[in-house]
């Protein structure tokens, strides 16, 4: 699977990818087929506005830390957001259910759980994001909701659909699975309300919209075992120790970059997207277990309950453009009165 997604993304192509390419026709017209089924049957609009944050092609865009970032702006504007969530890797016998700070992310999910422990609001998880929605209102207070993903979830009704890119990889080789890897064509694009690229936007491409760019900032790198806290930009975190970075995210390439900012050398480790993390990972592989050991905040929340005191998380928030967040707040103007009151 590494070597296909490789291979997606790199400059020329492969020629062992174009047999694939009748089933990416073929995925493309079922892919549309679907949505326009789903459409059909998509619930009415509820009493709560509803943003879908998501994404057209596979891998990690930074899709969740966007959609952190906005319900920590919304809240300190006075909303009360509410967050569904498919809950990937889930494996809770029963639906929907509530994920909460110290919630197990192996029954709920670890992005649900990461969102509830970074922003304090309530997430919902279910596989069918119109039942997480009922439940979330039925139980909470909540005038504004933010769905993980659930952009290609088109029985799920959306007031605003935010798109992100990742700006490094962008569409890679621009076709559809499993030749490329994109869930939909990239004239997807234009029927979203915003597009948002996390990093710089590709000046040369043609943005069917203005793609607005955000950025990943690191901020501190917190101890696991202790609950320590060290600012990122400390230069002497730890004097002539490698960094041991374990990633399972979907693109752990960013990770790694943002910790090579750091004057220390590094040791890269990777596991799949979503990986459950167990303690024996840790005592084999090459993992050091005098060296200090950092991943991603959506990693620790799997590695807590056997977290050693050289285990450590990199804390980073994502910078929201104003000039983006008012043309939002604008947007949502025509579903709450709450966001008219906030322009």
């Amino acid at each position: 699977m590494k070597a296909l997604q490789r291979a997606w993304y790199e400059r020329e192509p492969r020629p062992w990818l174009y047999p694939l390419w009748p089933l990416s026709l073929l995925f493309k017209v079922a892919a549309a087929w679907r949505r326009q089924r789903q459409r059909a049957r998509a619930r009415p609009r509820g009493e709560a506005p509803v943003i879908v944050v998501g994404n057209i092609s596979l891998g990690g865009t930074g899709k969740t830390a966007l959609l952190i970032a906005l319900a920590r702006e919304f809240r300190r504007r006075g909303f009360a957001p509410g967050v569904i969530s498919r809950g990937y890797g889930a494996n809770s016998g029963a639906f929907p259910r509530l994920a909460q700070a110290d919630s197990d992310p192996a029954e709920c999910g670890d992005e649900p759980v990461l969102i509830a422990a970074s922003t304090g609001c309530p997430v919902a998880v279910d596989p069918d994001r119109n039942r997480a929605l009922g439940c979330l209102l039925a139980d909470f207070k909540v005038d504004l909701v933010l769905s993980d993903d659930g952009l290609q979830h088109y029985r799920l009704h959306r007031d605003v659909e935010i798109i992100v890119v990742d700006g490094e990889r962008r569409f890679g080789n621009g076709l559809t699975l499993p030749a490329g890897p994109l869930r939909e064509p990239i004239q997807r694009l234009g029927e979203a309300d915003f597009v948002v690229v996390n990093g710089e936007p590709d000046r040369a491409f043609d943005w069917p919209l203005r793609p607005h760019a955000v950025a990943m900032e690191p901020k501190t790198l917190v101890n696991l075992h202790s609950g320590e806290e060290r600012p990122f930009n400390e230069s002497a975190f730890f004097p002539d120790e490698v960094l041991q970075l374990v990633c399972g995210i979907g693109n752990p390439e960013r990770f790694f970059k943002l910790m090579r900012q750091l004057p220390n050398p590094v040791a890269q480790f990777e596991f799949p997207d979503h990986y459950r993390f167990r303690a024996e990972d840790f005592a084999s592989g090459g993992i050091d277990a005098r060296q200090p050991v950092v991943m991603t905040e959506k990693d620790a929340v799997k590695c807590r309950g056997f977290a050693r005191d050289n285990f450590w998380a990199l804390r980073a928030e994502m910078n929201l453009p104003r000039e983006w967040v008012e043309a939002l707040l604008q947007r949502l103007g025509s579903f709450s009165a709450k966001a008219r009151g906030n322009l």
